[in-house]
């Protein structure tokens, strides 16, 4: 059955592939599966057609037949419980690969939002000055604890796995910060994330859609 999968028609990154998209387009290809993109506008995405799909009125969806699915985590993980190359076979490597995912967005990802809604959304309030700094150090606090972990290894657990993607994919977020670069293996890991011919594939779809017309 045909996958379809929404994406914002002019998304507020301009296509730097941080869209949420961008990891649904990467586990996809990733395991090979082709896919099309249904372009949704801001005012789309509150009227009734699109909050049946996605009941908080965002992107990305999901939907294969009579399958519609929301929430990327949600997503990426169907996709890798039902194509070979995100999750491991053995038992007990697949859980800690789902483990990862879960700590990509539970534990990683809150954080580096909260530091970028103070920075893009707080910038004007008075007590700015002061949370910046302390928010940026719930930043610090998890990437000290996840560098940690990851040491000198390669990925999170073996081989590259869907946990991964989910975490690389949180952590593009903090490029912009340059907070990334005071944890050299984090960084290094992130680049291999996007050294993968599946994401590359993945971000130049979500760029294109965003691009500017030449001229």
């Amino acid at each position: 059955m045909a996958i379809t999968i929404t994406a914002f028609e002019q998304s507020p990154d301009g296509g730097k592939g941080l869209a949420r998209d961008t990891r649904v387009r990467w586990a996809l290809e990733e395991a090979g599966l082709p896919y099309q993109v249904r372009l949704v506008s801001f005012r789309a995405m509150k009227e009734p057609a699109h909050l049946a799909l996605h009941p908080f009125g965002q992107i990305p969806t999901y939907e294969e037949g009579d399958l519609a699915l929301f929430e990327t985590g949600a997503i990426v993980l169907h996709i890798a419980e039902r194509h070979a190359g995100l999750l491991p076979t053995a038992a007990d490597a697949r859980a800690r690969a789902i483990a990862w995912m879960f700590a990509a967005v539970n534990s990683v990802e809150p954080p580096i939002l909260e530091f970028a809604n103070a920075k893009l959304l707080e910038g004007d309030k008075p007590w700015h000055a002061e949370r910046l700094p302390l928010v940026a150090d719930r930043v610090r606090s998890r990437l000290s604890q996840l560098a940690a972990r990851l040491g000198d290894a390669e990925w999170l657990d073996g081989a590259f796995c869907a946990g991964d993607l989910m975490m690389v994919s949180v952590l593009l977020r903090l490029r912009a910060s340059g907070i990334l670069d005071d944890y050299p293996n984090l960084a290094a890991y992130v680049a291999r994330g996007e050294a993968r011919p599946a994401y590359k594939r993945a971000f130049a779809a979500q760029l294109a859609v965003n691009k500017p017309p030449a001229g």
